[in-house]
């Protein structure tokens, strides 16, 4: 067990930020599969923005790496463009 009150506090602080990142990451992978699953291109034209903020938030943040981030948008913008 930590023995300053500063370091306490970091493990408590720690703890609340891993479950908000944890939450907000599993939400954009969510997203991103319901993008994937969309039927037409204009319901994915519409999801796309959305999940791209996503990923650009959790890079601005370091949850996600920032490279990978750009490759799932890059991934995400030529499915979209793909589908008939």
């Amino acid at each position: 067990m930590a023995n300053h009150k500063s370091s306490i506090k970091r493990i408590r602080a720690n703890a609340a930020k891993r479950l908000r990142n944890r939450y907000q990451a599993k939400s954009t992978r969510t997203a991103i599969k319901r993008l994937r699953a969309a039927a037409t291109k204009d319901e994915a034209k519409t999801l796309l923005p959305k999940v791209i903020s996503m990923l650009d938030r959790l890079a601005k943040k370091n949850v996600i790496h920032k490279n990978k981030a750009s490759n799932n948008k890059s991934k995400l913008t030529k499915f979209v463009n793909g589908l008939a």
